[in-house]
């Protein structure tokens, strides 16, 4: 449970910052963003700190208990040293798990789900039959609102080339072949004809089952056969996740400038921000997020939809 917070009320939240990032930089790796905030990493583990008008607003994360006490003791005994004009009450929180935080509270998800362009008959008796045949894999089918947002942006990129990564039982694919311009495609990749038959009928009764060339087979495989042109007008990634970073890179250098990425998931579940999990999945999506926010091909935003959704366009 290696995550801890503190809210530390103060008038002069930006100064602490700046004084604990100057001068922890001398002996660990601080660095400080152009919007004030900051973030200090020890040996133990790591810090940030964001200002706002009436507190500082601490993060800790370490990799277990011991180096979480370490990094919340260095951090509280800097800061409460620079406060020579108050007096600083830095209370910090009892250690959690980054597998039991929700990036949405299950009321603001519940209004989320009431407040968009609701799923048609022919999504909503998908989401039935997968949850009927998958059971407990049924959690793998994404929410109804980011299938909405899947067809807004295939949209808004007057997609005419599209590749899906991950299609289990079709869902994401219906949503994305529906936002296609005339004449556009799907190529969409999966190893499981048994899942992708379930949706089937249902792109048939959607009218766009013309639109889907689905490739059973290692989507590595056949993500490396396609042209390394610049084609590619949008993309969804949701399969196995160890493989993000290296499906993630045979798309952008096929994105057309102007065109997206989207992956999902890249949360894992709150377990990515928590540096005790430590499996083959989890640090590789903590990879593909740093190298994401620093690539220079594209501009990126994560959004705390469902379980993490990145966008990245291509400059």
């Amino acid at each position: 449970m290696p995550l801890a917070t503190a809210s530390v009320a103060t008038t002069r939240p930006a100064r602490y910052v700046k004084q604990l990032v100057s001068h922890m930089g001398h002996k660990a790796a601080a660095a400080l963003t152009p919007d004030g905030r900051g973030t200090i990493t020890v040996t133990s583990g790591t810090c940030t700190l964001t200002p706002t008008p009436d507190a500082l607003e601490l993060t800790a994360t370490a990799v277990d208990i011991e180096s979480l006490d370490r990094v919340q003791d260095v951090i509280t005994r800097h800061l409460v040293r620079f406060a020579t004009q108050e007096e600083l009450a830095v209370e910090w929180t009892a250690a959690i798990d980054g597998g039991e935080l929700e990036p949405t509270a299950p009321v603001v998800g519940e209004y989320l789900l009431s407040h968009h362009t609701p799923a048609d008959d022919i999504l909503g008796e998908l989401a039935v039959a997968t949850r009927e045949a998958a059971g407990g894999a049924a959690h793998m089918q994404i929410s109804s609102d980011e299938g909405t947002l899947l067809t807004m942006l295939t949209r808004l990129t007057a997609a005419r080339f599209a590749v899906e990564v991950g299609v289990f039982t079709g869902y994401s694919a219906l949503c994305i072949a529906r936002g296609l311009a005339d004449g556009g495609r799907l190529l969409a990749c999966d190893v499981s004809e048994e899942w992708a038959s379930i949706g089937r009928p249902y792109w048939e009764r959607a009218g766009v089952a013309d639109r889907i060339d689905l490739r059973i087979a290692p989507a590595l495989e056949t993500l490396r056969a396609l042209d390394a042109e610049p084609v590619i007008d949008i993309a969804f990634i949701d399969a196995d996740k160890a493989n993000y970073p290296a499906y993630y890179e045979e798309i952008v250098g096929r994105l057309r400038p102007g065109g997206l990425v989207v992956l999902d998931n890249v949360f894992l579940g709150g377990r990515v921000l928590d540096p005790a999990y430590q499996e083959e999945h989890h640090l590789a999506m903590r990879r593909l997020n740093e190298l994401i926010k620093t690539d220079e091909r594209v501009d990126s935003v994560m959004l705390p939809v469902r379980d993490g959704v990145t966008i990245a366009r291509r400059r």
